[in-house]
């Protein structure tokens, strides 16, 4: 029966649509009951809808203009440009009960993330939505939010648990082609995937170092071949350990026009607020149920939306504003390697890899600012500023990234100094957390790779209060908490050297960070012109970033938590490991601590008794509260934790 019902819905879907969009076709192939009928307190129950949302672009529109590539692209009768992207829609069933925001989590490589920061949900299930644990403590539907996802990414296939976009392929074009690889194994040979097919192996060359501040090397022994025309098979030479840096060029070809990723996530989203046909699966009576849109994205994700807002597709095709607000997670200042030809959207340079990027060129912040390198004018508001299209912005990052993602641009001008964001724009660093961890881990020691035991704390309280924040926000024009980011002008964003205590058995500190570089892309390896100045978050005597939204593990500590963990022996030792941060345990006694000549207090010398712990964390999550940075269920949460010893995540 249930096939018959999924039948009958797309072929009712398939009609042309009239939409300012350009979305031409909504298939849906699927429309279900999600979480197996879980109800979620007011609210009440959710559906599922799966679809695929065919899209063409007029190349003329100066809107599509800036897509690279695309007057080149094969076009249909009307002279447009077509694209195919999945969807998928979580929404309330009954649409009255929803609280009218359309939360846009933009997939990172295909999958979906928010479900595990928001509702701590776990995967495979944050991406299936069927079973009742699948939506975790299941905030997102309780707040009776409308959740769509629109596959953007046009360099992988569609497939279960992975949305992507179709998109044309400029068929017989090729053009020069640079990859890196860190391996983290000493296999030999060892094979990697390259992102676009090889045109010929005459074009293959191979370079090794052990660093990126090293020359390129050819060594004996170091050889590269083609498995087939999307993979390499690397031979390496004696002499370099597990975190060497290999660099493939090549010659690549047919490349997919990826720009058009924008468009698809502006067309769907537009198109999901304004149309008023039936074809509309958020039509609610004769308009949306939808009046408001938030645009979330974590990591890869984030970095879209950050370009997504600076190439202009804030505006929609009829000028309207496309998200009222974003909130790009853990992006830094990089954006992306997307709207260009052969781009490499799955790419996130990671120390000690290129710090000079396409992900990392300027501009870096909001506010325009004039490059002495480039000798350009421009800022990420630049163009939503010119249509008075621009959202509400509320970036979140944790700590990790001010030490590899040069963070610290967003709030400094190109010379260093202290800058102000804009009026619409809020920043906040979740002080002590790895890039991404999930809500159930605990501290894990022993990794290979890494010197330190690698850092658990999970950034979905921090996130659900910020999100309840932005949505107040965009919704009555309630201003969220003041930025919470370290800064020059308060002291709390310092160079490397210096910025955390040496003294601490255990956390061995070197100043590593990653650099910001201004660099010639026109050749092969990019010329290094210049540097920006990059700046990391000062220390207490924890070893703790003193700024920032600390959470309760970290305002009330039982060890020290960074956002940095350096490699380990034997994997590139002048370089962080990537998306990682560190925690070392305090000692349990006055005595313990002393006969390791630790300067940090033991937990005896904090606090009286386990008692007195717990009501330490009962004042701080009082203040969290108050201050709008921890909602009153997460805090209750996190105090049932600290009488549980769970809290501080250390296991056993």
């Amino acid at each position: 029966m249930r096939r018959i019902i999924r039948g009958l819905v797309a072929i009712a879907a398939l009609w042309p649509l009239a939409s300012p969009a350009e979305i031409v076709r909504l298939d849906i192939t699927e429309r279900v009951p999600a979480f197996a009928g879980r109800s979620f307190g007011n609210v009440g129950t959710y559906e599922r809808i799966t679809a695929r949302a065919t899209f063409a672009l007029n190349p003329a529109d100066e809107r599509n203009a800036v897509i690279t590539d695309l007057a080149q692209a094969q076009r249909n009768a009307d002279g447009k440009v077509e694209a195919v992207a999945d969807v998928v829609i979580l929404r309330p069933t009954d649409a009255n009960r929803g609280n009218g925001t359309l939360l846009l989590d933009v997939p990172n490589r295909g999958r979906k993330l928010a479900p595990q920061l928001f509702d701590d949900s776990a995967q495979p299930g944050a991406n299936n939505a069927e079973k009742v644990e699948d939506a975790g403590i299941g905030f997102l539907h309780r707040q009776g939010f409308t959740m769509v996802w629109v596959g953007w990414q046009g360099d992988i296939p569609s497939k279960p648990g992975q949305m992507a976009l179709a998109a044309p392929v400029l068929k017989g074009v090729t053009g020069p082609m640079r990859e890196e690889f860190v391996f983290d194994n000493t296999t030999n040979p060892v094979r990697a995937p390259l992102t676009w097919p090889a045109a010929e192996p005459a074009n293959l060359n191979v370079t090794v170092r052990a660093a990126w501040a090293d020359a390129q090397q050819t060594p004996p022994g170091l050889s590269a071949r083609l498995v087939d025309a999307n993979h390499v098979e690397i031979t390496r030479p004696e002499g370099f350990d597990a975190g060497a840096l290999y660099e493939i060029t090549y010659t690549a070809r047919d490349p997919a026009i990826l720009g058009m990723g924008y468009a698809a996530v502006r067309d769907v989203v537009s198109f999901l607020r304004h149309d008023e046909t039936q074809a509309n699966p958020m039509l609610d009576g004769l308009h949306p149920s939808v009046s408001r849109a938030i645009g979330f994205g974590v990591s890869q994700s984030g970095r879209f939306l950050r370009d997504f807002l600076y190439l202009g597709f804030n505006e929609d095709l009829a000028g309207r504003v496309v998200f009222d607000g974003l909130m790009p997670h853990v992006a830094g200042t990089r954006r992306m390697a997307t709207n260009v030809r052969f781009g490499q959207p799955g790419r996130n340079p990671r120390h000690p890899q290129d710090p000079a990027w396409q992900a990392d060129l300027f501009p870096f912040t909001y506010a325009s600012l004039s490059d002495p390198w480039s000798g350009k004018t421009d800022g990420l508001l630049r163009r939503c500023s010119l249509s008075a299209t621009c959202p509400k912005v509320m970036q979140t990052d944790t700590e990790h990234e001010w030490w590899a993602s040069h963070a610290s641009l967003l709030v400094t001008d190109l010379a260093g100094n202290h800058l102000d964001l804009p009026d619409n724009v809020r920043a906040y660093m979740i002080a002590g957390t790895p890039h991404f961890a999930g809500p159930d881990e605990l501290m894990r020691k022993g990794v290979p790779a890494m010197s330190l035991p690698q850092n658990p704390m999970h950034a979905g309280g921090p996130l659900r209060a910020l999100l309840t924040d932005l949505n107040a926000w965009i919704s009555d024009g309630t201003k969220p908490p003041a930025s919470r980011v370290p800064m020059r002008a308060h002291g709390t964003l310092v160079a490397a050297q210096g910025a955390v205590p040496t003294d601490i058995p255990g956390l061995p500190y070197a100043g590593i960070h990653t650099l910001a570089v201004f660099s010639d892309q026109s050749v092969l390896p990019p010329k290094e012109i210049g540097r920006y100045p990059v700046f990391v978050p000062k220390a207490d005597n924890d070893g703790m970033a003193i700024a920032g939204i600390r959470q309760l593990a970290l305002a009330v500590p039982r060890a020290s938590y960074t956002g940095w963990n350096p490699r380990a022996q034997g994997f590139g030792t002048t370089a962080l490991y990537p998306l990682q941060g560190a925690v070392v345990p305090f000692a349990p006694t006055e005595a313990a601590r002393k006969e390791v000549h630790d300067p940090r207090p033991s937990n005896a010398e904090r606090y009286a008794d386990d008692g007195a712990y717990v009501a330490a964390v009962r004042r701080e999550a009082a203040r969290q509260v108050a201050e709008r940075l921890l909602l009153p269920e997460d805090a209750e949460r996190a105090i049932e934790a600290a009488k549980q010893g769970r809290l501080a995540k250390l296991g056993q």
